[in-house]
């Protein structure tokens, strides 16, 4: 599939705020964000006008799109699939975004970043129900187990990161054992599970034009 390749901190700067996808860089101060407060390109320090109706929908579907690492094509089917879902459209976008695996992975603090949890989960560190799945997007459901291989187990990384993530808790629609390094998932997440400073009826607002 598809991703993005440049840098990273780009992305974060066209937003105007941290997206926090480069893990502990991003609370040093070398954050990209930091050190230019600015959007990036030969241009970027002239835009600052104010934005239309217009720019500020687009904004917030980019900055959503970019929270979660995920890609325009990919975006606009789950929006599809949250008009279809009962209950209100953006708030069931988030829900499912907030379900793909490698969100469950940072989550779950075994990952950073998202970014580092779509690799961990494309190089095959994690079982749902018992089964290896390596697809980042895949979307987790009521009911499943999400682990650790137990030859993953004695990685430095994973022990780096959960050491590191130790204080971090587990949102209430995932419950984890960090004893076993498994977490069911008890429910779908809801808007009140979802702290990230996103405005989604603007998202909803865009692709209603």
């Amino acid at each position: 599939m598809a991703r993005y390749t440049d840098a990273v901190c780009r992305q974060c700067r066209r937003e105007g705020q941290k997206l926090f996808l480069k893990g502990d860089r991003c609370y040093t101060d070398k954050c990209g964000v930091d050190r230019r407060p600015f959007a990036p390109g030969q241009h970027g320090q002239g835009r600052n006008k104010k934005l239309s109706e217009y720019g500020m929908q687009l904004r917030e579907k980019q900055k959503a799109r970019r929270y979660y690492g995920v890609l325009e094509s990919q975006f606009h089917k789950y929006y599809e699939m949250a008009t279809k879902r009962k209950g209100v459209t953006g708030e069931n976008l988030l829900s499912i975004l907030e379900s793909r695996l490698d969100n469950v992975v940072y989550r779950l603090g075994f990952a950073m970043s998202r970014p580092e949890a779509r690799q961990l989960v494309g190089h095959g560190h994690f079982l749902v129900d018992g089964k290896k799945v390596d697809i980042a997007s895949y979307l987790v459901k009521p009911g499943q187990t999400i682990t650790l291989k137990d030859s993953s187990r004695s990685l430095d990384k994973f022990k780096a990161n959960l050491e590191a993530n130790g204080s971090r808790p587990a949102p209430k629609w995932l419950d984890f054992d960090k004893n076993t390094l498994t977490a069911k998932v008890v429910a779908l997440p809801v808007r009140e599970d979802i702290d990230l400073p996103i405005e989604e009826h603007l998202i909803v607002e865009l692709y209603s034009k």
